[in-house]
């Protein structure tokens, strides 16, 4: 081997890695992008909100990123290839045909790692809400949005829609039964888990959020003044806007696994 092809294929090397540090730091911003729209999905709707071009651009980049490595780990197969020794003809073309099944398998595997370990996650959390209870915004007009409880009935992975069911519909629906809706991501927002408290974001006192109001399905913003772990319980104590009673705003107490985030841009 002489000391041009090795400075060749060390160069080669070299790219390879560079590659993938660049790849890395690429997953790293596309990861920090899928955590803030699952923390505020409704951010997307916001005018001018760049987040999901932004998304579509770092997908690119990691798409061409892999491509580039296929090639040069391609090409340096082939520089090593040239030095091997080779066997009898039958032997030669089956372990060429075994790499180029491997050099098909590395990009297939290549885009599948270097793209789908987010998004794969991102789809098989929505899954996993199948049969639970999440917070769904159900209608938005130009004056509010309106947030119930419904559970959710199946997740489309293809249209990234939920299917949810309006279990308790108010007495003011058309029919009075039952309603299925279909909705986006952004539309809606998983409750903490009940029975995993310690795992759950605790909302300090002040912070405006959005809870199921005592006795109904329904979701509205309240602000609040203590929290379970200040009261040694699970529930928070809160007031909530437009509940006044003889000049004043009660406090009320709400489980904190029907306490969520308050979306931004939130209208009510």
């Amino acid at each position: 081997m002489s000391s041009p092809d090795i400075a060749s294929i060390l160069e080669n090397s070299r790219e390879l890695d560079r590659l993938r540090k660049d790849q890395e730091e690429v997953l790293v911003e596309i990861n920090k992008l899928h955590k803030k729209l699952q923390a505020t999905p409704e951010v997307v709707e916001k005018p001018g909100d760049s987040s999901l071009s932004k998304l579509k651009t770092l997908y690119i980049q990691a798409r061409d990123l892999s491509e580039k490595e296929v090639t040069i780990s391609n090409l340096l197969l082939s520089q090593l290839d040239t030095f091997l020794p080779s066997g009898p003809p039958g032997q030669q073309r089956r372990r060429m045909d075994g790499n180029d099944q491997k050099r098909k398998r590395m990009k297939s595997d290549s885009d599948i790692s270097r793209l789908s370990p987010s998004i794969r996650s991102h789809i098989e959390a929505c899954v996993s809400l199948k049969d639970e209870q999440v917070a769904a915004r159900v209608t938005s007009d130009a004056e509010k949005d309106e947030w119930f409880v419904v559970k959710v009935i199946n997740f489309d992975e293809k249209t990234k829609e939920f299917e949810v069911l309006d279990e308790e519909p108010g007495d003011d629906e058309e029919g009075g039964g039952q309603r299925k809706y279909k909705l986006p991501a952004s539309c809606i927002i998983p409750f903490p888990k009940r029975n995993d408290p310690s795992s759950t974001q605790e909302f300090p006192a002040g912070r405006q959020v959005l809870a199921v109001y005592p006795g109904t399905t329904a979701l509205y913003k309240a602000t609040v003044i203590s929290t379970p772990r200040k009261r040694k319980s699970d529930e928070y104590l809160l007031e909530f806007d437009d509940d006044e009673e003889d000049g004043a705003l009660p406090q009320r107490t709400v489980p904190f696994h029907k306490v969520v985030p308050l979306p931004e841009g939130h209208r009510q």
